[in-house]
């Protein structure tokens, strides 16, 4: 999978066809759901579902068939479960792994090098691997697997899936549990952070810098920058804008200021400032999108809310996050859940009750110019996937 070249401006179509046909080569039916994305590129989102056997849908049609909601009372192995990942990867543009290619995979030292080893191509070749290694008769509960496009620019696969595709309809009816894959060292991932953010424009008028006829657009945003600085400020010591469970704790606000000049003798006519903070469940940070707009509008600049990306958070108590703790901890050596504080595909499936964030590889590989995933831990992920599966989807 790595060899295919799934940077995110790039359609993701061919991957997701030949993840389509090892699936269906396994009994499963498969949806795929086509977007454009904002240049045009087409984007695929694949839902693949393999019920048990003897228990097909009545009209044999996997975007059609519906399942009343099933509360957690029923048996551990009739829950289900529905796996998520995404196909796109980040640009590799400096790559400075093994074998000078980030799409040709390269296995050194114990470790498997390219682009998406890690983030999360790995974690798919997993799943898939422990998919092969499972006896389909024995299967219990609808099994389901999820990719989706564009996660590394701001989850709009999942976004489409969760609007657009009939078959998600159906596993968010189920409620299965939704295992997110990202790498996590394969601990079990029970919250994270999300975003917000805005950006300020000031328009002026570019002119020869030798003359008076030009409006520096960066006049009006100066005074706009005292407030960025005092939001900066706010959120290092304002106790009600931290969650103690998080590291950090807290919304660790970040912006940048742009004027776009590449030459001394342009007076700028356009600046921009740009602002954004990690959500918590706890702590949304919308008094900072207020400050900052009420500040922008009373110096007559231009002001863009980004729609926000809300936190994930399961809660400590829930049956299946503890079972999935008791799986993993042979893995990992951790018995409880923890926070992470990126965004995951599953803050965009907030339907979806039984949310866990877990998968082989380690954070800290993802996006590196060397990205690699260890081959231990994609061995440990095979496992554990099965004991997921076999777990919530089959019987003894």
């Amino acid at each position: 999978m790595i060899a295919y070249p799934t940077v995110s401006h790039t359609s993701n179509g061919a991957i997701t066809e030949w993840v389509a046909d090892r699936l269906r080569a396994q009994g499963f039916e498969c949806e795929q759901t086509r977007y454009l994305d904002g240049e045009g590129v087409p984007k695929f989102n694949l839902v693949a579902k393999r019920l048990p056997t003897g228990s097909g849908s009545e009209s044999g049609n996997l975007s059609t068939q519906s399942v009343d909601r099933l509360e957690l009372d029923r048996p551990e192995n009739e829950i289900g479960l529905a796996y998520f990942c995404h196909t796109d990867v980040v640009p590799a543009d400096r790559w400075g792994g093994p074998g000078g290619n980030p799409f040709e995979a390269v296995i050194e030292d114990n470790r498997l090098y390219g682009r998406g080893a890690c983030d999360m191509k790995g974690s798919l070749a997993a799943m898939l691997a422990a998919i092969d290694g499972l006896d389909a008769s024995k299967q219990s509960a609808p099994l389901w697997i999820v990719c989706t496009a564009d996660e590394e620019v701001g989850l709009r696969g999942a976004k489409e899936l969760a609007q657009n595709s009939p078959a998600y309809r159906e596993i968010v009816s189920r409620d299965p549990v939704a295992l997110i894959g990202e790498p996590t060292e394969l601990r079990v991932v029970h919250a994270h952070k999300g975003m917000g953010g805005f950006r300020v424009i000031s328009h002026g008028k570019a002119a020869h810098s030798s003359t008076d006829r030009g409006i520096n657009a960066n006049v009006a945003m100066i005074p706009l920058l005292q407030t960025i600085l005092e939001l900066h400020e706010r959120v290092q010591t304002d106790p009600m804008l931290r969650d103690d469970r998080f590291d950090p704790p807290t919304l660790t606000f970040n912006f940048g200021i742009s004027d776009h000049a590449d030459a001394t003798n342009i007076v700028p006519d356009r600046s921009e400032v740009w602002a954004n903070w990690r959500t918590m469940p706890n702590v949304d940070g919308e008094c900072l999108m207020e400050d900052a707009k009420v500040a922008a509008e009373q110096l007559g600049l231009q002001f863009r809310g980004y729609k926000s990306v809300a936190p994930l958070e399961t809660s400590i108590d829930d049956p299946t996050l503890m079972r999935m703790c008791e799986l993993a901890s042979s893995y990992c050596g951790r018995e409880k859940p923890e926070t992470v504080c990126y965004a995951t595909d599953g803050a965009v499936l907030g339907e979806l009750q039984h949310r866990i964030v877990c998968g082989p590889g380690s954070i800290e590989q993802a996006h590196t110019v060397d990205e690699f995933i260890e081959l231990d831990s994609l061995e440990n992920g095979v496992s554990l996937f099965r004991d997921a599966i076999q777990t919530f989807a089959m019987r003894p």
